[in-house]
């Protein structure tokens, strides 16, 4: 069994997502699991080296988690012909150039997403890989969840029949900073920093959409800023301009209408942060973050609508949990592993920058949509 060395250059793993699910669940439990197996058996070892432009966080970043190499010089990490991948986790705003300096200096790219804020840039990005030859991914992490591997396998198996419709919740109250401490970045709502729920979660629900029921062929969206003041992490209070919520429906394949509300100012009183209900002719289907429950055309109940009565019907008895055996990894490390595979000795990748442009496309339409007050076709997208 050979083993080959992968020299990584992460980018702004400094933030939540960058250092939490890319780093520490995904880079660093590859190098402990003892790397990536390919399809003969060799192991391919991954050489992360941390690049910021604090070198004191870098330091100590790399110092706590066991990180040998670091730097705030991204030119001098970019001019090392040894790592050849380069990942990006860091502004929105600055992605699509650095990427394409990445690639300029002979570097496969990894980038979180969206990749650009427009979709002409975008597309841009796509062409300009494909131009240079070099293999490129964009994370589609919610694809991985087990709640969503379970509800993409039922409808693979055909358990909904005709699917009609599906109705998603996402969101949960992120604090205003005063009273009590915000979850989540202050630049996720100050528009001239990249942030919006529109911009940040469309590009999501357009991959799961299209790989779980169907393509998405047309929106009707609207966002709205519902908190206008907020604080930041220094305790000073900022004007929020960013829309902080987005309520869209899909039209998919085959006339599946979905309706997806996305809002960071609404209490949870559901069973996760994120549920998928899917209603199909020959049963229907919940979905979380984890957990799937069904329930079969035969198993519905036969309510009767009577007002006038108390309802004495419990409708969640009469769902049952899809269980499987299956041990589910983390997903971000599991696309990590698959596109490590996809660099290294060309395994099956479908994730790349046009995939990633087409989520940008999205959210496009869907601010577009929001502006006009009308439905909109979303187009075919080549690279």
């Amino acid at each position: 069994m050979a083993e080959t060395r992968l020299g990584i250059i992460m980018h702004g793993v400094t933030g939540r997502m960058g250092m939490n699910q890319h780093l520490i669940r995904s880079i660093l439990a590859i190098r402990e699991q003892g790397g990536v197996t390919l399809s003969n058996g060799d192991r391919v070892i991954v050489d992360p080296i941390l690049v910021g432009r604090n070198a004191e966080k870098m330091e100590a970043l790399a110092s706590t988690h066991g990180v040998e190499r670091w730097t705030a010089d991204i030119d001098a990490a970019l001019a090392n012909p040894e790592d050849t991948v380069f990942f990006d986790a860091a502004t929105t705003q600055l992605r699509a150039g650095l990427l394409k300096k990445a690639m300029d200096a002979g570097k496969h790219v990894y980038s979180e997403k969206p990749t650009a804020e427009t979709l002409e840039d975008a597309l841009d990005l796509a062409r300009y890989a494909k131009a240079r030859g070099a293999k490129n991914g964009v994370v589609h992490d919610k694809l991985y969840l087990p709640g969503l591997v379970k509800l993409r396998n039922l409808r693979e198996s055909g358990f909904f029949g005709r699917i009609l419709s599906v109705r998603g919740e996402f969101g949960y109250w992120v604090f205003e900073g005063d009273r009590q401490k915000a979850q989540r970045p202050s630049w996720n709502y100050r528009k001239d920093d990249g942030g919006g729920m529109i911009l940040d979660m469309l590009p999501h629900w357009r991959y799961v959409l299209d790989h779980t029921i169907g393509p998405i062929r047309s929106v009707n969206c609207l966002g709205v800023t519902h908190i206008d003041k907020r604080w930041d992490e220094q305790d000073r209070e900022y004007t929020a301009d960013a829309d902080d919520a987005a309520y869209a429906t899909f039209e998919l394949d085959g006339g599946v209408i979905v309706q997806m509300n996305s809002s960071w100012c609404t209490r949870v009183n559901r069973e996760d942060l994120v549920t998928f209900h899917v209603d199909g002719t020959h049963g229907s289907a919940v979905a979380g973050l984890h957990g799937c429950k069904v329930q079969s055309y035969d198993d519905a109940p036969c309510p009767v609508w009577n007002p006038d009565n108390p309802q004495t019907m419990n409708f969640r008895d009469d769902w049952v949990e899809v269980e499987d055996d299956t041990q589910y990894d983390n997903g971000f490390k599991v696309q990590w592993e698959e596109f490590i595979r996809h660099v290294v000795e060309d395994g099956p990748w479908e994730y790349d920058l046009l995939s990633g442009a087409k989520g940008v496309q999205l959210a496009e339409l869907g601010y577009r949509s929001s502006e006009e007050r009308r439905w909109l076709d979303v187009p075919e997208l080549e690279a």
